[in-house]
């Protein structure tokens, strides 16, 4: 299935981009050669390929989630410019 040059047309401006002739034939050429490449994938037997979601395995590159000691109240609210007991002091907003 190729693309056709109406198609990319159609395309080029739903992304919203200007192209010359040369850049649409040149885009329609590359697309079309894309395009077969990923329909050989069609042709191939996977019946005995698990589905997955990533070709790698996936490991979590996060240490331990441990507890340990936070900020005092007094050491997070030492650069406020306004405060309110234990709380930052913010102008009422709203846009």
């Amino acid at each position: 299935m190729a693309i056709s040059h109406e198609q990319l047309l159609h395309v080029a401006h739903l992304a919203r981009l200007e192209l010359r002739e040369d850049e649409i034939e040149r885009l329609g050429a590359q697309l079309n050669d894309i395009i077969a490449a990923v329909g050989k994938v069609s042709e191939l037997d996977l019946s005995d390929v698990p589905a997955t979601s990533h070709p790698l395995d996936i490991v979590n590159v996060w240490g331990a989630d441990e507890p340990h000691r936070s900020l005092s109240v007094e050491d997070a609210l030492a650069n406020a410019p306004e405060r309110e007991g234990s709380s930052f002091k913010v102008p009422p907003g709203g846009s």
